[in-house]
């Protein structure tokens, strides 16, 4: 199976293009909760693929407002690839989305999600059992903190979710990348910068002062309300068990619009299955 038999054709990809203000992809990236977006320049000879935006590149670069300081190179693949080579490629690259380039212009994109509708539709092997797939190591935060203490965990954390525990340390809920920037906005406003940079924990927020000098600088923040976990998380939470193989949860992620399912066995909470796991086990074929 190659990558033009399972990416999404350009006609049908949402992009932006140079130049253009961060405002361009808020909606894409808030309102639709797109991971990424790629970026486009027109020429005279036509349109030219330039590289892709983040929700993490918005979220990190809050006082950069032009699309060209935001995006970034990634890696990209071709019509003709294999689906297990741009598999691959994600996971060594840590990047969900790969653009598909021919001689500089967007072809379209291939995602995560697109492999594994793939092997929901068993046109990829989907025969392994979730439990050698899943991982044990589970992000977790409790529903009574703040969200943007839950906001900082999962970033240190390094993934896109936490399952949220009650007071009694059952799973609640959980909390993803996605339901925290659906809330976040970038505020603006202005500070003295005195003589040292300002401190980044403070109040959970990014600053874009620098230390040159006692003078007022305008800022730029994401702000995040600080209530409770509990009131952002999703609470009707679907889960698997170790019985299903991959092409049954992959057909449940997609079913549930879901990047990953708890593993339980029984009331216990034994692990966490990723979208990204289902991939894993196609580089292991």
């Amino acid at each position: 199976m190659n990558v033009a038999d399972a990416m999404t054709p350009r006609a049908d990809v949402v992009s932006v293009e140079l130049p253009g203000t961060r405002d361009d992809i808020l909606e894409y990236i808030q309102e639709r909760a797109f991971s990424s977006v790629p970026v486009v320049k027109p020429s005279a000879d036509g349109e030219q693929y330039r590289g892709l935006i983040s929700r993490d590149d918005l979220i990190e670069h809050p006082e950069e407002d032009q699309l060209a300081m935001l995006m970034r190179d990634v890696p990209t693949t071709t019509t003709d690839a294999s689906v297990k080579d741009v598999t691959r490629l994600m996971l060594e690259g840590g990047t969900r989305r790969v653009p598909v380039v021919e001689d500089g212009r967007l072809e379209g994109i291939i995602t995560v999600t697109d492999v594994v509708r793939a092997i929901a539709d068993g046109e990829k092997d989907g025969d392994t059992d979730v439990d050698q797939l899943a991982r044990a190591d589970v992000n977790t935060v409790w529903a009574g903190a703040p969200l943007t203490v839950a906001e900082r965990e999962i970033s240190y954390a390094n993934v896109p979710y936490a399952l949220v525990l009650g007071d009694d340390g059952d799973m609640d809920g959980v909390l993803t990348e996605v339901d925290i920037i659906e809330v976040a906005r970038v505020v603006e406003g202005e500070d003295e910068t005195g003589d040292s940079i300002a401190d980044d924990d403070d109040d959970w927020k990014w600053e874009s002062i620098k230390a040159i000098g006692s003078r007022y600088l305008p800022t730029r923040n994401v702000e995040i309300p600080a209530a409770p976990v509990r009131e952002f998380m999703t609470s009707d939470v679907v889960s698997v068990t170790g019985r299903r193989n991959a092409r049954e949860v992959a057909q449940t992620m997609l079913t549930n619009d879901v990047e990953q399912v708890p593993l339980v066995s029984g009331d216990s909470l034994v692990g966490i299955v990723r979208d990204v796991d289902l991939l894993a086990g196609l580089i292991d074929d």
